[in-house]
């Protein structure tokens, strides 16, 4: 599978599988299935509360741990400096792992300055606890916020589909050398029911799910669909041995409508595109 290089250290497949509202049985199943089919690249998060369905998933998948990416993320009341160490000591016990390929801030939290948590993360490396460290739902203003501290961090994590296409923020990730992880990449099914994007699944044989993602992962983009249905999650696999021609993919840049499905009473004041 295609990879896109986070450090010199470390790099992350470019397809990975979100476990968002995925619980019990169901995460569990969903994991496996989709290890199995080839997926490399798992999501999760603390806030999911599916960590330990993420591990029997994996466990059950007979995948060997180091051919894993693993990626998790501590949820905004653990970001302070004396809690961060615990909190992810705790997310290795429930992931049944010696580390964790990426660790995320989940949403910024304005109560906290956001070097004191990356500060905490960061050591972490020291620890061989976690591979790579980074932010999610951060704004440009917020990114400039988190690189003034010379903490280095390499990922963030954001919503990001044809109908929100967030180039201004993309375009300043590329700069600084910040890879973007695109959740919610088929905008939660209302994607794949736009006109442009039905015509070109007719015209690739492909489906608008494909043609998403194939979308994305051309701008260098890292995607991670969540799916429970195995044709689904083995579907969006089938995104690599094609590619739209050129013209096409400028036309789905112009499908942007500022369409924010995940926005909480809590979001910062995002950026205009």
């Amino acid at each position: 599978m295609k990879t896109i290089k986070l450090s010199e250290a470390s790099s992350v497949p470019i397809i990975g599988f979100g476990t968002w509202q995925l619980k019990g049985g169901v995460a569990v199943e969903s994991v496996e299935t989709a290890l199995r089919s080839g997926y490399r690249h798992l999501d999760t998060a603390d806030v999911y509360g599916n960590h330990l369905e993420v591990a029997a998933g994996i466990k059950n998948s007979g995948v060997a741990r180091k051919d894993i990416f693993l990626t998790t993320k501590l949820w905004t009341e653990s970001f302070q400096k004396d809690k961060v160490q615990a909190t992810v000591e705790r997310f290795l016990r429930e992931l049944r792992t010696d580390y964790i390929d990426l660790l995320l801030m989940h949403w910024p939290n304005k109560q906290v300055f956001v070097g004191e948590t990356l500060e905490a993360m960061d050591k972490l490396k020291d620890l061989g606890m976690v591979k790579e460290i980074g932010v999610s739902n951060f704004t440009i203003k917020l990114l400039e916020e988190a690189l003034s501290t010379g903490i280095p961090f390499s990922n963030n994590q954001v919503e990001f589909h044809p109908s929100l296409n967030q180039k201004k923020l993309k375009g300043f990730c590329d700069q600084n050398k910040i890879v973007l992880t695109a959740y919610s990449p088929i905008a939660q099914g209302q994607d794949l029911k736009l006109p442009l994007i039905e015509k070109l699944s007719e015209k690739y044989n492909r489906s608008s799910s494909q043609v998403v993602l194939n979308w994305i992962i051309s701008k260098g983009i890292v995607a991670i669909p969540r799916a429970s249905k195995e044709e689904h999650i083995k579907d969006n696999l089938k995104t690599f041995d094609w590619e739209m021609d050129p013209a096409d993919t400028v036309m789905i840049d112009q499908l942007n409508s500022n369409n924010r499905i995940v926005n909480p009473g809590f979001a910062p004041e995002w950026d205009e595109n």
